[in-house]
């Protein structure tokens, strides 16, 4: 009989092995790659086109863009496209963001060759009905007046425009440019922007449906762009304290403008980052959390985007420890930067910064987030096991010495909202 009392031996590894995609050039220069796992019927596609934040000739309009494209086609209102797509028991997302506009739909298999020709009748044919836009621009003013009454949303927003200044990481739509949004100039990036998709197809998928994916997702747009590129002088960093009326809380974001994935320190720094503050067992939380009781979570992370990248810690406090939490926020990176991370406290974060990151792929739509991350950065197809190599192999001397180069104190902006 099995003893339940005895814990089962620690097993440790360091191999994460992910799917090889398939890929497929289409005749007109579009990409298809295709992950094949899993036994479920059911397949999700992504198609990703470099028209985000970065790309809008005016802000917003990636955006609106993108959330208004299935309100509408040359044929099809917004009611008859939703029903079709709950006919084929599929669900559409579209995600705007800093570089990219994603489409992604998960579909049940048999029906994936229906829900990628409607997927193609809203890039091509979407005509922005006026009376939509106005709806989804009333909507979003009202979430943009909920969200502003949040430090944490604030306190986001303010930390972006410190660290990156005039700089399409760090613009926020507000009212006056929301209301500069029309339908003409949606459909003009439409029709300049939303060409040479990348689709990314996960899940269970035979050599059948691929060739009719081909035979669907030749019919997208391609157009020959030159490459947008816009130099941004770093700001100083700086200090910012934004008070609110009637809140006990405040919201810190403590952090600055850093290196991102292509860098040759970018797996030391993002593992100092896990010790710092990336999991419930690191410095900040048993700091601040466990020992001062500051505040019920408190995270350290890196965030890499496609032309830059930033470190942040964020925390929300009670008002009269926002001083007090700052402190040791400082506190605990000065002492990275001076004194070596004990054995055993390395190794319970490199356990878990492994540990967490193989648990991570365990189905053909996870490889099919790391794939994207690859494919889109343009790094090597085994970039995540030479991420767990090095952090394998990484020193207490090693993360030391990434902590006295990137966390130089008078480097980090500090904003405070509450």
């Amino acid at each position: 009989m099995l003893d339940r009392t005895i814990a089962p031996p620690f097993q440790r590894t360091t191999q994460l092995t992910l799917l090889t995609p398939q890929h497929i050039n289409l005749k007109t220069g579009n990409d298809l790659y295709v992950l094949r796992g899993g036994t479920q019927e059911v397949v999700r596609l992504e198609l990703i086109v470099p028209a985000g934040r970065w790309y809008e000739p005016l802000l917003g309009v990636a955006h609106f863009t993108a959330t208004q494209l299935d309100k509408g086609t040359l044929h099809k209102s917004s009611y008859q496209l939703a029903s079709l797509f709950d006919d084929y028991g599929a669900h559409l997302e579209i995600i705007p963001g800093n570089d990219f506009i994603t489409l992604t739909v998960y579909a049940l298999t048999k029906n994936v060759r229906e829900v990628v020709a409607v997927l193609l009748e809203l890039i091509t044919e979407a005509n922005f009905p006026e009376q939509e836009l106005v709806q989804g621009k009333s909507i979003f003013l009202q979430n943009l007046k909920v969200s502003e009454e949040k430090t944490s949303y604030v306190a986001g927003k303010l930390f972006r425009k410190e660290i990156f200044g005039d700089h399409p990481y760090g613009r926020e739509l507000d009212v006056a440019a929301v209301g500069a949004i029309d339908r003409k100039v949606l459909q003009q990036y439409q029709q300049q922007q939303l060409v040479n998709f990348r689709t990314i197809a996960a899940g269970n998928i035979s050599d059948t449906l691929v060739k009719e994916l081909a035979h669907v997702l030749e019919q997208l747009p391609t157009k020959e762009l030159v490459e947008k590129e816009m130099t941004h002088s770093v700001p100083d960093a700086t200090q910012r304290y934004q008070p609110k009326e009637g809140s006990v809380q405040s919201t810190i974001r403590y952090g600055k403008r850093t290196i991102n994935r292509q860098h040759k320190d970018f797996f030391d720094l993002i593992f100092l980052t896990h010790v710092v503050g990336g999991y419930f067992g690191s410095r900040l939380m048993k700091n601040i959390r466990e020992e001062k009781g500051l505040t019920y979570g408190i995270h350290a992370s890196v965030q890499p985007l496609k032309r830059d990248a930033f470190f942040v810690i964020g925390a929300d406090v009670n008002r009269e420890n926002r001083e007090l939490t700052v402190q040791e926020i400082q506190h605990e990176l000065n002492k990275l930067a001076t004194e070596p991370v004990p054995a055993n406290e390395l190794e319970a974060a490199r356990n878990h910064f492994i540990g967490s990151l193989q648990s991570e792929v365990t189905n053909a739509f996870a490889h099919g987030d790391k794939f994207k991350t690859i494919l889109l950065n343009h790094l090597p197809v085994d970039y995540y096991q030479r991420m767990i190599n090095r952090v394998d192999a990484l020193t207490a001397h090693d993360l030391q010495q990434t902590a006295a180069k990137y966390f130089v104190p008078s480097s980090f902006t500090e904003v405070s909202v509450g």
